[in-house]
């Protein structure tokens, strides 16, 4: 799938789309980085997922001069797409609640698009800020040019693109997203960016722009953001991936293969933290009545790999080594094909 922007106007509306759920003491912030955008033509979305702090109080401050709308909880994915159902944007730019976005973004964003005229997402890095100690944990460039990329065959093949970014470093044209929008949902159901992020690089070409383009903070309430090996929030990650795997095979067959190797990765998670959830169990079932034997041997080869500890400090070198293999390629023409394995 390739998009087209030749329908763009050189001022293209851009939708800021923030969903929260009881991050009223870093909401204001976020909303004011949305609102102060050095681009003007943006509308501010604001989806507020049945919160029981003083969210909607936030909310309610800014008046007319965002789209503020209030639900019952029903999770991240009913939050996007309430969200994007009220946008009318062109570009779509998505901004967790505890997040911030610079003031340039946007019309960094909106340049990339205009010039590219095939795009359907540009994502970019993040900047990791210490919330309590106000201290900058991470600054993600690192001298990588910023580039065009097709991962499609990489992601049909199954292998991990080098970059996927936080929720906040995602930027997408409204062609492409209404590919992937709406999400399914359940109740009790956790199902959010990741399904959006890959599955968008297996559907069109696009941009990544190495520039620490919003921050991201990190604090008591999502402190696991930099555990990547260890933490208590293995079983929600393995949650996630499975589901995510689930509804890939389920609404785009193209990405089976991808899919069944995020699915191992969560089925061994499961098995390292003890069992699979209640919740998840008929997913699973049903995910592998649906795969050939061949793909069912190489689905629990990987959930074995990566639920033994004897095999952590292999994942540990091989993340390593690949994230310098890209700091240390030269030229840029080969970062379309640079990829991570699983």
């Amino acid at each position: 799938m390739e998009t087209n922007f030749s329908s763009f106007v050189t001022n293209p509306l851009v939708s800021i789309l923030i969903n929260n759920y009881n991050y009223g003491q870093f909401l204001g912030e976020a909303i004011d980085s949305a609102l102060n955008q050095t681009y003007s033509n943006v509308e501010v979305i604001v989806v507020d997922d049945g919160s029981t702090d003083n969210s909607p109080n936030v909310i309610s401050g800014y008046g007319d001069r965002i789209i503020s709308i209030f639900k019952e909880n029903g999770g991240q994915a009913s939050a996007f797409n309430a969200g994007f159902l009220a946008s009318k944007g062109e570009i779509i730019c998505i901004l967790d609640s505890d997040d911030a976005f610079d003031r340039t973004k946007v019309e960094k964003i909106v340049e990339i698009f205009l010039l590219n005229s095939d795009l359907g997402w540009c994502y970019h890095p993040l900047k990791l800020l210490d919330y309590s100690k106000n201290t900058v944990i991470r600054s993600d460039p690192d001298g990588i040019s910023s580039h065009k990329v097709d991962f499609r065959q990489q992601v049909r093949q199954g292998k991990l693109p080098y970059f996927v970014p936080a929720t906040s470093g995602l930027c997408f044209q409204r062609s492409l997203l209404q590919q992937l929008l709406p999400m399914p949902v359940a109740q009790n159901i956790s199902l959010g960016d990741h399904y959006i992020k890959f599955t968008a690089l297996a559907l069109s070409s696009g941009f990544f722009l190495n520039e620490d383009l919003a921050i991201q903070k990190v604090h008591e309430n999502n402190a696991f953001t930099l555990d990547f090996f260890h933490g208590n929030k293995k079983q929600v990650e393995a949650r996630i991936l499975i589901l995510t795997a689930y509804w890939m095979q389920n609404k785009f067959p193209v990405t089976i293969n991808f899919a069944n190797k995020i699915f191992g990765i969560g089925l061994g998670i499961y098995w390292q933290t003890g069992g699979i959830e209640p919740e998840c169990k008929s997913s699973i079932e049903e995910y592998l009545s649906n795969t050939s034997a061949i793909e069912k041997i190489e689905i629990y080869l990987r959930a074995y790999y990566h639920a033994n500890p004897l095999f952590l400090s292999i994942r540990r070198f091989r993340l390593l080594r690949d994230l310098q293999r890209v700091k240390t390629i030269a030229d840029a023409g080969e970062h379309s094909t640079v990829t991570t394995p699983i």
